[in-house]
């Protein structure tokens, strides 16, 4: 299965996330931000850093690159997408997951191992997983801190759309503890953590990063077909 990391001006996990989709059995894909097509992959994955520099606000830029106008209605028809800190801010604006990440309420930046724990097991990047379960993922940003309006907030909880959720602490000022969320379809998932970190025996705090990647393989492969 060919899964495709789209590199942004200012992207700086892109080379992991591929790494980590090549550990898992995959074929990572590179895709450029000016790209008009999208190479014909089964899934994409929006990687974090800082694309265009987080002007103006973080993803708003890169919510207008090129390849946004072929990956958003993709994504809408079905295409696995997950969005990785910077990649969950851009999925956010560009409306294919409510809310918005917002600066930090401690103003600082963050940058520690974290537990989550996993709300929804159902979707493609999440089905290693069980519900309920709890996981360690690195975590490091400075504009976090998940943010939506009551009515907006309720839904996400009363249709299962959180998927993960911080415990032992909320590390910068999420509402309701949200670490990650998907959309209705349960194809577009987006969190802060950073899973590409945790994939490699002695390089970070576990190895539950790595299902991830070998969940959205194993969920192509249960489909019979990719999605493109």
């Amino acid at each position: 299965m060919r899964i495709g990391v789209v590199t942004f001006p200012g992207s700086l996990d892109d080379h992991d996330a591929r790494r980590a989709i090549d550990l898992a059995g995959g074929e990572s894909v590179a895709l450029w931000h000016r790209d008009a097509d999208l190479r014909g992959v089964d899934a994409v994955v929006l990687p974090g850093g800082f694309s265009y520099g987080d002007y103006l606000r973080c993803g708003a830029i890169a919510r207008f690159a090129p390849v946004m106008d072929v990956l958003i209605p993709a994504a809408q028809g079905g295409l696995p997408v997950l969005g990785i800190c910077n990649g969950f801010q851009i999925l956010c604006e560009s409306h294919l997951l409510p809310g918005a990440l917002v600066r930090n309420d401690h103003r600082t930046f963050i940058c520690r191992d974290q537990a989550l724990r996993v709300e929804d097991a159902s979707t493609p990047w999440t089905s290693g997983f069980s519900d309920g379960q709890e996981i360690t993922i690195v975590l490091k940003n400075g504009e976090g801190c998940f943010v939506a309006d009551q009515a907006t907030l309720d839904r996400l909880e009363g249709d299962g759309q959180v998927v993960f959720r911080y415990v032992q602490g909320n590390p910068n000022g999420s509402y309701r503890d949200i670490a990650g969320i998907r959309n209705a379809r349960g194809n577009v998932v987006g969190l802060m953590p950073h899973p590409e970190h945790c994939v490699e025996a002695g390089f970070g705090p576990s190895l539950d990063g790595l299902t991830f990647f070998s969940s959205i393989l194993n969920s192509l492969a249960g489909a019979g077909t990719g999605l493109r």
